[in-house]
């Protein structure tokens, strides 16, 4: 039977269990409460070799390291400091990995991000969503690559994305907003999370004949210390949703049905693991299962536009990754 809203990460990673069983795991955005503390917490009890958690904060890694720790005691963890506001500290990050002993990472995360905060701006000068959310991971993933592409059946890169990329596409001649005089905060999430869904199509075009599999997923509307730390006016979301006649404008926000954690994480799960997967590689999956095209924003989908995103990208970063 296919997986559906209510499917839990819990039932998802019971399926999956031997191919989580000897896993090496990278994951963004641990801090507790939150996906990717679940997902670490949820996958745990089916014996990966090893469990990394990155984020901005050691205690909070740790925190969730902890949690881990209670519900597996035998599998191990390591914390990797990874601050996505400065691309300094990305690379920093990612030649400590480049060193790890291990051979291989089998399975990388890309959970972190943040959601329609006020103008600001990382380290670099960049629109703060744009620069944490795209252009850090998209560093990161290509300077780590080596180990990923060294993973026994493939490496896979999971890219957690949103319906939300219906808000926005890559402004490819206005990322940053004219430096925020025009700044939306929900535009620039919705940018960002189209980026995220280019960004997988591009690592399946440009890796996947050397076994790499990428996937972005949704993970549906959940109340995690993303939403509950976002300063933006939820008025305004609905506004854009009308401007645009899409289906957010008219959902009626106090009966609207929230995933639980457990529920939210079932899609990371199946996009990590599930070894049936590989014909549907660069592909965009919510409650579970693989999305119909359809139900997608051309602009979030469309290899021109990949292909864009990935140039200027390398652009920002002053780095080409060619292969």
């Amino acid at each position: 039977m296919p997986y559906t809203f209510d499917t839990t990460g819990t039932e998802v990673a019971a399926d999956l269990s031997s191919h989580i069983a000897g896993k090496i795991v990278l994951t963004t955005g641990v801090s507790p409460n939150g996906l990717g503390a679940q997902f670490l917490t949820t996958i745990a009890v089916h014996k990966p070799r090893l469990l990394i958690l990155a984020g901005r904060s050691l205690d909070k890694a740790k925190e969730t390291a902890e949690a881990i720790k209670a519900v597996a005691s035998d599998v191990e963890t390591r914390l990797l400091e990874l601050d996505l506001a400065s691309l300094a500290s990305v690379r920093k990050a990612a030649d400590e990995v480049l060193a790890y002993p291990e051979e291989a990472i089998d399975v990388l995360v890309l959970n972190a991000g943040i959601m329609a905060p006020p103008y600001s701006t990382t380290a670099e000068g960049l629109e703060s969503q744009f620069g944490a959310n795209h252009i850090a991971h998209f560093l990161f993933t290509n300077l780590v690559m080596p180990k990923v592409l060294k993973a026994k059946n493939g490496g896979r890169v999971v890219s957690v994305t949103s319906v939300g990329h219906r808000l926005s596409p890559v402004r490819f001649d206005d990322l940053g907003f004219a430096e925020g005089k025009h700044y939306h905060p929900w535009r620039g999430y919705g940018q960002t999370k189209t980026a995220n869904m280019l960004f997988a199509i591009s690592l399946a075009e440009k890796l996947g004949q050397k076994g790499l599999q990428a996937f972005s997923v949704h993970p549906g509307g959940i109340q995690t210390n993303l939403s509950a730390n976002s300063d933006s006016d939820f008025d305004s979301l609905v506004a854009l949703e009308r401007q645009q006649g899409s289906e957010g404008a008219w959902i009626d926000w106090s009966n609207f049905r929230f995933k639980t954690l457990d529920q939210g994480v079932a899609t990371h799960v199946r996009a990590a693991f599930e070894p049936n997967l590989k014909e549907y590689n660069g592909r965009y999956l919510e409650d579970s299962e693989i999305t119909p095209k359809e139900r997608i924003r051309a602009w979030a989908r469309d290899e021109i536009e990949a292909e864009r995103l990935w140039k200027v990208s390398e652009e920002i970063v002053g780095q080409n990754f060619a292969y």
